[in-house]
């Protein structure tokens, strides 16, 4: 059989010699580095941003704490304590987005192309531009994420949610798409990347109606750790094979590995999971009775200038207060006329009551007699 490559640069088939499978090794390791590499650097920080939400949200279970409003331990006032403050979250996502996007146009030899200069012109690199895509995608989820958490007056939970929700349907369309022209193995790969990308999915829309469950919380952590693991394992099996070979796509027992390697890291996942809610559980057992936190479980209130929006709210609801100072005194001639009736009442009221308790007491001073 000889060597055939796909259009994404997947290698297909296997050398018909030893030396020309030495020399086919080399080959791909050169003509292949951003492909690899552009399925192990995204697997990695998905992998990364995992591990972390885990822990978060193995603390916040643990000390009965709110998932979107976790309490923090007191610091001292300063700088250094408004530097705490800040959610880096969002942060990180702009910086790997724009590291990631930089990194896909500097690995394509000549510059990404979008239409050559031939009559009739054509669309250059399809599936390079659906990854300058997927990453534009990351650094504006970052965006909104910081921009809610630390520059609002208060954090909307909605449009952080709901921006994701967007963002991960058109990773889910773009990902469809992305296989159009992927057969064997590659195909198989991809298609159960899809999976988890839709399970994903399902999980932000429900998180819109149920922000603050802890179940979908889980579910979601999980599910972004599969992502990451499979993007990884996903880099050496198309590019970079652990035997030096490549998979063969008419070889059944590859593609049934492939699903294999799948289940192994659903395993391994979910351990990993696991082992990080038990870890911390532990150590909050040990260490955390010392540790008190404080702090209302509210969204916190940044000292940032409001925006014009806020500024707005504001004019309206002053509006509304002197309007109803407004009409209270128009209404308080009737007011005072009322009053004036009903104190006008009270002393013959007090005349009666007066008057029988002093017959009350004279029958009383009788009888004494």
């Amino acid at each position: 059989m000889g060597i055939t490559r796909t259009t994404s640069g997947a290698v297909k088939g296997s050398p018909e010699s030893p030396f020309t499978n030495f020399a086919f090794r080399v080959g791909q390791i050169n003509s292949s580095m951003g492909n690899f590499f552009g399925h192990v650097y995204p697997g990695l920080f998905l992998f990364l941003h995992g591990l972390y939400q885990a822990v978060v949200i193995s603390k916040a279970i643990i000390s009965s704490d709110s998932l979107l409003y976790p309490s923090s331990p007191p610091r001292n006032k300063g700088r250094c304590a408004r530097l705490r403050k800040i959610s880096y979250g969002g942060l990180l996502k702009m910086v790997a987005g724009c590291f990631l996007t930089v990194y896909e146009v500097i690995c394509i030899e000549g510059g990404l192309i979008l239409m050559n200069r031939e009559l009739p012109p054509r669309f250059m690199y399809p599936k390079e531009w659906q990854h300058l895509t997927m990453f534009i995608l990351l650094t504006l989820n970052g965006c909104v994420d910081f921009v809610s958490k630390n520059v609002l007056p208060q954090r909307c939970v909605g449009l952080e949610k709901g921006t994701l929700v967007l963002i991960i349907y058109e990773l889910l369309l773009l990902m469809v798409s992305h296989v159009k022209d992927s057969e064997g193995v590659e195909l198989h790969v991809h298609s159960l990347l899809i999976l988890v990308v839709f399970l994903l999915l399902l999980v932000f829309t429900a998180e819109l109606w149920a922000p603050n469950m802890c179940h979908l919380q889980l579910m979601e952590t999980f599910l972004i750790l599969m992502m990451g693991s499979w993007l990884m394992q996903a880099g050496f099996i198309l590019y970079r094979p652990v035997s030096g070979y490549p998979w063969e796509d008419d070889d059944i027992s590859d593609i049934m590995f492939v699903t294999t390697f799948f289940c192994w890291h659903v395993m391994i996942d979910a351990s990993c999971l696991l082992g990080i809610y038990g870890f911390s559980s532990f150590w909050h057992r040990c260490y955390a009775p010392s540790l008190k936190l404080t702090g209302p479980k509210e969204a916190p209130c940044y000292a940032s200038p409001p925006g014009p929006l806020y500024k707005l709210l504001q004019e309206v609801e002053q509006s509304e207060k002197e309007d109803q100072v407004l009409l209270f005194s128009k209404s308080s001639p009737e007011t005072e006329s009322i009053v004036a009736g009903t104190s006008s009442t009270l002393p013959s009221s007090c005349g009666l009551l007066s008057h029988e308790h002093g017959t009350l007491l004279g029958e009383g001073n009788g009888l004494e007699g």
